[in-house]
């Protein structure tokens, strides 16, 4: 038997940071996973799917994913039943990840590496579009691998 699954998909809302008694790191996150277009109506249908995350990948998602952030999360399927406090059955269906990875920039980092830095700071620079100055090579450069 095998028990495997791969998403790729939108986090609809910021990880939830839990900690166990023990203090383990836990972290419950929900993705949105768009489903391949219905023929007949031309519609795409989006399946919100639970993700559970422990200890390294659960600090992971906690410090650098945020809401609306495009991930990949591998790992199992879970099936978890309880009873509520008003005794009915539940059942939840989640995904406990092995991998989780970001698929593209946070839109904070893109900002913030985009900006141009200040011309006096790179004044020895040719200016973009230029070719740089070539120097000519000199006889008298002393290297002590070459004697």
């Amino acid at each position: 038997m095998y028990n495997r699954v791969i998403l790729i998909g939108r986090l609809v809302r910021d990880p939830e940071y839990r900690s166990t008694p023990e203090g383990i790191t836990l972290a419950r996150m929900r993705i949105a996973v768009n489903r391949a277009r219905n023929r007949e109506t031309g519609e795409s249908e989006t399946d919100f799917i639970d993700l559970v995350a422990w200890r390294h990948q659960a600090e992971f998602a906690i410090n650098y994913l945020k809401k609306g952030r495009l991930i990949m999360a591998e790992g199992r399927l879970q099936v978890r039943d309880w009873l509520s406090p008003q005794g009915e059955r539940r059942r939840a269906y989640e995904v406990v990840v092995d991998r989780l990875m970001g698929l593209e920039r946070p839109k904070e980092m893109v900002e913030v590496t985009d900006v141009e830095p200040p011309a006096e700071e790179h004044a020895d620079m040719p200016a973009r579009g230029t070719a740089a100055p070539v120097k000519a090579a000199t006889a008298s450069v002393s290297d002590p691998f070459l004697n």
